[in-house]
């Protein structure tokens, strides 16, 4: 695994095709939120001001998807874990990794879209993602997706799901 910033990225390998490692000094943003509803709103905000500071909000819709999967990743954080969690940005190679980490231990899983008012965080990740997982950290966990920045068509073609990544 390579570390950067605290995050573990995962080593090349055939299951991940071809994705690109960040370089040290990449565009990084890391920030902790306490656990209040307007702590979402917040993180969204952020997630803008960021995506506009690197120069990647007018990339078709990647700031707004961007966005809506921090808001989702952020709300279940507040609902089942209760606890500060941290977003953290990472931007480089063409790819934008989002990452909400938070105290719980409960795995998220992608459940049908259907008709529950609750419940389809995970299932807007999963289609909107270009990859997702979740991987324990200590007491807590840290959930991430990555979207395609680039453009191009391998870049934008989503890709296989890694070991790591869970739906129990």
């Amino acid at each position: 695994m390579l570390h950067l910033y605290g995050a573990r990225f995962p080593d090349p390998g055939p299951q991940y095709g071809s994705y690109p490692q960040p370089p040290m000094g990449a565009g990084h943003l890391s920030v902790e939120y306490d656990p209040r509803p307007s702590a979402v709103r917040e993180a969204r905000a952020e997630v803008r001001r960021q995506l506009e500071g690197w120069g990647l909000a007018d990339l078709d819709d990647v700031a707004d998807v961007a966005e809506l999967l921090v808001s989702e990743l952020a709300t279940n954080a507040l609902l089942h874990s209760a606890s500060r969690f941290r977003l953290t940005l990472f931007a480089a190679h063409g790819i934008l990794r989002c990452e909400v980490s938070d105290a719980g231990r409960r795995v998220p899983r992608v459940l049908d879209a259907g008709a529950s008012e609750s419940g389809r965080g995970m299932f807007l990740v999963e289609a909107l993602a270009r990859r997702w997982g979740c991987h324990q950290d200590g007491v807590g966990k840290t959930v991430w997706f990555e979207l395609a920045t680039c453009g191009s068509g391998d870049c934008c073609r989503r890709q296989s799901q890694p070991a790591e990544r869970s739906r129990a």
